[in-house]
Parts: structure tokens; sequence; C-alpha cells
């Protein structure tokens, strides 16, 4: 008899396990609500898909049960996950910082392979299928996965179904948030640059003291802000809201100055031109919408003419060229959200199988588990490793 497997979710890890579980003969039928499989796949990396990432470790993750991670990523890390993609012709584009994405450099190729060698292994897709009844499920076939995701980007079909579903069996469930997010910042300029974008550095502050510092570009939007720094800190801030903490931002604009060096600068060029006006100075060094905002904010007027700048108006500017400081109100949402902090609580869940530890024959795996990844391609690694870690002991 060939083991009955039902799969709820077509996206990274249910594509994974089905094709894994089908490859050992089992009979495996997916359950997916949207119109076709892999909808979140086929928008990620804007359409270029960072399906995973060379240098894996568990420190890349987060959860409330840190070494949660580390048996799947060894059992099912970059190279295995290589090995098979080249099996179904997904070649990978390996960049310098250890960032892999197809070859084709598109999205579609992955969700296109992916579904299509899951069909010629014999898969069954039941697409506009929402599961309402999960203990039917468990009496109709011999083993049942949840890899429904999480509530991020709902507009593709996010949801909280999984933790629902984990609910009924008596798991517990990690406070959920957005992640790898945008930010709403208390600012009466920031709507100004709406648009502009720089290449620069953020330092994320918790109850003013400084938390992480990443580099990368910072994109400002009407609500706040975006931008990979952005995403970069998201994780870490959109926790700290959850918990009713302050918290805030210190954006430098052009990190590869020193006050000193940027003061002079400013001095310097003031004294040359003598008819510039102190906007002219600064549009020289960051974008225009940047330069206007921040005097703006600084109260300068931007048609000061350079020979009024002196040594500590120079100083001023240069201070809040490099540490201007944001309150940070909010994240942009789930809907917004590449990816959900939080889900289910993992230390009910069997690292090795990704089994429940609380109902036999039921597996969950990717984000409706309790681990969030940073970006860089490390949460579809945590896909695939978990999507295979659940195939491998259901195909026993």
């Amino acid at each position: 008899m060939r083991k009955k497997v039902v799969i709820i979710g077509a996206g990274a890890s249910g594509l994974l396990c089905a094709i894994f579980c089908a490859k050992a003969s089992c009979h495996v039928e997916i359950y997916e609500q949207n119109s076709k499989p892999a909808k979140k796949i086929l928008v990620s990396g804007n359409g270029r898909c960072n399906i995973t990432n060379r240098d894996i470790t568990p420190n890349d993750f987060f959860s409330d049960n840190a070494s949660f991670v580390k048996e799947a990523l060894d059992n099912f890390g970059f190279d295995e996950f290589e090995k098979f993609a080249s099996s179904i012709g997904l070649m990978l584009d390996v960049k310098e910082d250890g960032r892999a994405y197809p070859l084709s450099n598109e999205a579609k190729s992955v969700a296109k392979l992916l579904e299509e060698y899951a069909k010629s292994l014999g898969v069954i897709f039941h697409t506009d299928t929402k599961i309402t009844d999960i203990k039917k499920l468990l009496q109709d076939y011999d083993k049942v996965v949840i890899a429904t995701g999480s509530e991020a980007a709902s507009h593709l079909g996010g949801n909280r179904d999984g933790y629902e579903f984990a609910k009924e069996f008596g798991h517990s469930i990690v406070p959920t948030y957005p992640s790898l997010v945008q930010l709403h910042l208390d600012s009466s300029i920031a709507h100004k640059m709406s648009g502009a974008k720089i290449d620069g550095e953020v330092t994320l502050l918790i109850n003013h003291k400084n938390d992480s510092t990443c580099k990368g570009d910072i994109l400002f939007t009407n609500y706040g802000v975006s931008g990979f720094a952005i995403l970069d800190i998201s994780q870490r801030a959109s926790v700290a809201l959850m918990n009713f903490e302050h918290v805030a931002i210190s954006v430098n604009l052009l990190p590869d100055f020193t006050a000193q060096k940027l003061s002079a600068h400013i001095s310097k060029l003031a004294q040359t031109i003598p008819k510039f006006s102190v906007l002219d100075i600064l549009v020289g060094l960051i974008p225009l919408k940047i330069a206007q905002s921040l005097l703006d904010d600084l109260k300068i007027s931007h048609d000061t003419e350079a020979k009024e700048v002196h040594t500590k108006l120079s100083k001023k500017i240069a201070n809040q060229i490099l540490n201007w400081r944001f309150e940070v109100t909010d994240t942009h949402g789930f809907r917004h959200a590449e990816v959900s902090g939080g889900g289910v609580d993992t230390s009910e869940i069997n690292p090795k199988t990704m089994e429940s530890l609380k109902q036999i024959n039921l597996y969950f795996c990717g984000e409706v588990l309790d681990v969030v990844g940073r970006r860089g391609g490390y949460n579809f690694a945590f896909a695939w490793a978990s999507g295979y870690a659940a195939a491998k002991d259901i195909s026993r």
C-alpha cells in the first residue's frame, strides 16, 4: 500500500515536501487556496527570487527556540539544495555575498520547474481549494503536512489558517509580527522626501540605546522609510514595537564621511563659492528632496547664502546628515511584509522530522513555524530544509 500524503499549501516548503514524498513512491495531493501554486515564489526578490544562500548558519534565523533550525539545515543545506535544483534543470547563479538566484534571473523559472516536476512525479494539485477541516484529513490520509505559510503578504493569500489548525491539536502559537517590512515614522518631514533614495546606513535604537546597524539603500516614502537597510533592521524593530518599547532610527546619509571631514567640506565650499546657497552646497552631496527636507527640519532657509554658513552652522548640518533621528511608530503591516516572525511553537515540533509532538502523523514546515530568517535567501533556505525533513520522515 502506498502511503497517502496530503499537503496544505503549495508554496516553497509544500512543493519541495511533495516532490520528495512522491519520489519515494508516496501518493501525494496538495491543496492550494490560490488559483495556482507558488504565488509567493513568483514575487520574491522583485521577480528574481533570491532562492537560497551559500552561507547559512542558525545565527541567520530568529526564533524563541534558537537551536531548532540546525538539524534541518545540516541535512539539507546549500549543497543539497543545489544538487536537487541541478537535477531538475534549475541552475543557480551564486553571487559573491553568498546569495543565490536562478540562472534565468526569473522567479517564474523556479515556480514552473517545481510545479512541473511535482506533476511529472504524479503529485495531484487541488487549486482554488481552501481546507477548513484538518481533522478529517487526518482520518482520510496517512500523513498530513501543514505548509500554509504565515500572515505576511495577505494579498497573495497569507493568513492565520496554519496557526488555527495547530491550535486544534493543543499547539501554542508564539505571537506573530511582520518582518522584512517597511517602517512608519513620526515625522512631518519624511513625506516630503517620498521617492528619494540614497545608499546610507541606518542604526536602530531601542529604548534610546543602539541595537543594530545596517548599510544599504534607504527609500523615503509617504508613510516613512523602505529600502534594504530598513528591511534588514525591521525584524528587531517589529519585535520591539510589539513589546511596546521605544523605537527610533538614526539615518546616516553619508557613511563614508566623518563629521569633521563633512563639516570641513561644507565650510570650504561656502568660502570658495560665496554666491552659492546652502541648498546648492548640499545637492552636491545628497538628493535634492532630501537636502530640502533636511534644511527644513533644521529650520534653515534654502536660500541662505554660503557666505553666511559659519563653522558652527556647517557642523550642525554635518551632524544632521550623519545622525538624522526619526521615531518609529509602526511597521507597514503584514500585507506588505515579505515574511512573518512568530508562529507554531517549535518546542512542540520534532526538529529532525518536523512532526508534531502533540499529534502523530501531523507535520509542519516553512513559515507557519516560529522561524524567520534574515534577508538574503535564508527564509527560502529554511523552507527547503524543513520541507525535506518532513518528506524524509514521511517516506521512511
